[in-house]
């Protein structure tokens, strides 16, 4: 079988690169908006190159519209949403994958079923169950359902779970060890890139999450940053640089995180297989 020429290569990367440039044009435009004095945002043609820089626009936005505040609520939220489905969702999946008991694969396949339900049948019944309960304007209906698994990061490290050895379970119970210990020291190290995987896919849904801190969140102080984009769109009219310097420091920590778990990411979806 020939190998692709260097042009070929060549003629690929020069298209990737093209298709690169073309992706972040609208970010530096957004960038770019940020930083620029209010009132020069609709020039024609547009500047990609601010002059001057005007960094008083994060300041206002950070400050008098309070996004401070509403990054510290992001990250509190997104934190505890992250730790809980990963936690719940590895023990789970472990269970499922390791251990044989009546109705496994029934309860398995009930789980992928709920993969397919939109989730706008089940928002408003979840909203009188929280609302029942005195939960509304709390963080708690956006942290406590982390931690009682989710079918998707259940389903994602299940199939990994079953691509490794059921030698090593069977060794280490021999060796006196039991199903706690086994999951803890050996297959939670084993399974480090699709909980990366599973971790990134969290971060991003819960940073971006709107929906629900909309329907449940009515305090000011408790908002979101998407929430509180919302507000500030509402707040400052058609301020455009405004609002460009509150979706730039929304979308950073997003690009952040994925720029430096990208490796993981990657290789924890290129190795979960599909086994059964």
């Amino acid at each position: 079988m020939n190998k692709p020429s260097i042009g070929l290569h060549a003629a690929a990367y020069v298209i990737l690169a093209l298709g690169s440039v073309i992706m972040l044009v609208p970010f530096l435009y957004m960038l770019s908006t940020s930083l620029t004095a209010p009132g020069s945002e609709l020039t024609l043609p547009p500047k990609l190159i601010p002059d001057p820089f005007v960094w008083n626009n994060y300041k206002q936005v950070w400050i008098e519209v309070h996004f401070l505040q509403f990054t510290l609520n992001s990250i509190f939220v997104t934190l505890l949403d992250l730790i809980g489905t990963v936690l719940s969702c590895a023990v789970v999946a472990y269970g499922l994958a390791f251990f044989q008991f009546r109705g496994r694969n029934l309860i398995f396949m009930a789980m992928l079923g709920t993969m397919m339900l939109p989730s706008q049948i089940t928002m408003i019944p979840t909203y009188f169950i929280w609302k029942s309960v005195g939960a509304l304007d709390t963080f708690y209906p956006l942290i406590l359902r982390s931690f009682l698994g989710g079918a998707f990061g259940i389903f994602l490290l299940h199939q990994f779970f079953k691509t490794l050895p059921r030698e090593l379970y069977d060794a280490a119970w021999v060796d006196g060890a039991n199903p706690w210990t086994i999951f803890i020291r050996i297959y939670l190290p084993l399974a480090k890139p699709a909980l990366s995987a599973l971790a990134v896919f969290t971060f991003i849904s819960a940073w971006n999450n709107t929906l629900e801190p909309l329907i449940y969140l009515q305090d000011k102080q408790m908002f979101t940053l998407p929430l509180g984009l919302l507000f500030l769109k509402n707040e400052v009219q058609n301020r455009m640089t405004l609002i460009m310097a509150g979706a730039v420091i929304t979308i950073v920590p997003v690009l952040v995180v994925f720029l430096f778990a990208q490796k993981y990411f990657v290789q924890g979806i290129a190795s979960t297989g599909l086994k059964g």
